[in-house]
């Protein structure tokens, strides 16, 4: 009996083991080469070079919306496997990145120039906020809704943002609510409102 009770404390132990090893081990999943290419005996220092970012430098006027910049797996496939991924960017005054998640990694903005006001709400409903000036640096913890916010009526900011994965991901909360055929009647419920509010919001993301 006790032989048997032993047995089955080493085997929780080693299932408990296992889960925090997988808890420590989550995100892109590591690999077993150097690098991913299609053909990795037929590659140059071209499938490691990423020219999307050349717009920026020739670039005469700013963009009237807010707009990203990407440089992920989809865009630089020379990514793929190294758990990096990168993006610019771009708020003209008075705009917004509206509240989203990144559900496969935490992100790192750098505030290149101008203002903004950014925050986060973590799992317990805690709104984090920050007043950012250039030069400063503000992480968003992987998952958790976030936003950026020039408040600036004159003036554009410019913000560079690295990723833990080579796809990060993004799910915009408008959009996702809103402009993915979601039933009125149960987003009506959910908001504590009435089916003609919601249409009005879906018809403003339309």
């Amino acid at each position: 009996m006790a032989s048997r009770i032993s047995t089955m404390k080493l085997l929780s132990l080693v299932l408990s083991s296992f889960v925090i090893v997988q808890i420590a081990l989550a995100g892109d999943p590591d690999i077993l080469s150097d690098f991913l290419a299609p053909n990795q005996n037929n590659v140059d220092g071209s499938f490691f070079t990423y020219t999307g970012m050349r717009v920026l430098v020739n670039q005469s006027t700013f963009p009237a919306n807010f707009t990203i910049l990407k440089a992920s797996l989809v865009e630089f496939p020379a990514l793929n496997g190294q758990s990096v991924s990168y993006a610019v960017l771009q708020y003209p005054a008075s705009s917004l990145n509206p509240p989203h998640t990144h559900p496969r990694a935490a992100e790192l903005l750098f505030l290149v120039d101008g203002s903004l006001e950014v925050g986060f709400v973590d799992t317990t409903n805690k709104l984090f906020t920050q007043s950012l000036q250039a030069g400063d640096m503000f992480i968003f913890p992987k998952g958790l809704v976030h936003y950026q916010y020039n408040a600036d009526p004159n003036n554009p900011a410019i913000a560079i943002s690295s990723f833990g994965s080579a796809n990060a991901g993004t799910v915009s909360l408008p959009k996702t609510l809103f402009a993915t055929n979601i039933d009125d009647t149960i987003l009506a419920k959910s908001f504590k409102t009435d089916v003609s509010t919601i249409q009005a919001l879906k018809a403003g993301l339309a």
